[in-house]
């Protein structure tokens, strides 16, 4: 399930010879206020109505659940990629070389953190890299405790965009090589990530406002991606959160043509993507399926479904 600055959803899979199959999924719109995700200040100001809100939700699904996996917003945490000539054997080592190195990434304490860490590509030189999240503790109990209120234990919690990356990988068709780009728009700012393989090699969460429009960024991130991470284009780029563009369609395929004409590319948005798979189970909801997309990344995880 996802907790966001606009909306809450859930989904629930069930799995068989076939495959994944959604059984049961439910969205909701919040207020504005309702949550306000942020790195370093309290993000939900009223638990008890986000708990009421859940509940309602949670009754909407076949069965109401006691467990689930949790997706919070990008701009609650601090994602870092690092890199070590050597790996300790030790995990405990390579932990503290890990905490030492993101120290002063993010505006807290790391002793105050939460830091999850998971291997991600090796550089040419040999080098190992690690993708690195920090989220202050007592920001994730803020989501966890209000979960509880609301029946249910939050047995795992990752990020948004991590986990529309695995529901983008989940679809994936199998020889597909290349660099391709992840546009992820929320309410008032957007994560961009670069996928090589199955690895991530870039990654960054910003503002959007009358100053940074979303083509500059993404812009940006071509030009840094050419210059830096060696790479010659994207094969492909894949557009999430395009419900939060607002308007009718031609709005939004406006904004779809306006970053394939930046980036030269087909920009395909994740309901279309996840549709292929999901569309006996869902009625082919695009916009549904925009909204479940990191939900689904973070069941399906590294499983395909091809």
């Amino acid at each position: 399930m996802t907790i966001s600055g606009d909306h809450l959803a859930a989904v629930e899979l069930g799995w068989s010879k076939n495959g994944p199959r959604v059984v049961g999924h439910a969205n909701t719109t919040l207020g504005d206020g309702a949550v306000r995700p942020a790195i370093n200040t309290v993000n939900i100001e009223d638990p008890d109505g986000i708990a009421r809100a859940l509940r309602k939700l949670f009754g909407q699904l076949p069965r109401r659940p006691t467990r689930v996996a949790l997706v919070l917003p990008d701009s609650t945490a601090k994602v870092s990629l690092v890199r070590f000539e050597k790996v300790p054997t030790r995990e405990s080592d390579l932990s503290q070389l890990i905490r030492w190195h993101v120290r002063k990434a993010a505006p807290f304490r790391v002793e105050d953190a939460q830091v999850s860490y998971a291997a991600g590509a090796k550089t040419a030189d040999g080098r190992q890299e690690f993708v690195v999240a920090q989220i202050r503790r007592d920001i994730v109990e803020q989501y966890e405790k209000t979960c509880a209120a609301a029946g249910a234990h939050a047995g795992c919690v990752d990020l948004a965009s991590f986990n529309v990356i695995n529901a983008a990988l989940s679809t994936a068709v199998k020889g597909e090589t290349g660099d391709w780009l992840l546009v992820h728009m929320g309410p008032g700012q957007c994560t961009l990530a670069i996928v090589r393989g199955t690895n991530l090699i870039f990654f960054r969460n910003r503002s959007i406002n009358k100053e940074t429009s979303l083509a500059d960024l993404v812009h940006q991130t071509a030009m840094y991606h050419e210059d830096r991470l060696g790479g010659a284009g994207f094969f492909r780029a894949v557009l999430a959160g395009h419900s939060v563009i607002g308007g009718d369609d031609n709005r939004k395929d406006a904004v779809r043509t306006e970053l394939e004409d930046r980036l030269q590319t087909v920009v395909e948005p994740i309901g279309t993507r996840l549709a292929a798979h999901f569309e006996q189970s869902t009625g082919n909801d695009v916009e549904m399926l925009d909204h479940l997309a990191a939900p689904l990344g973070i069941l399906l995880r590294a499983r395909h479904l091809n």
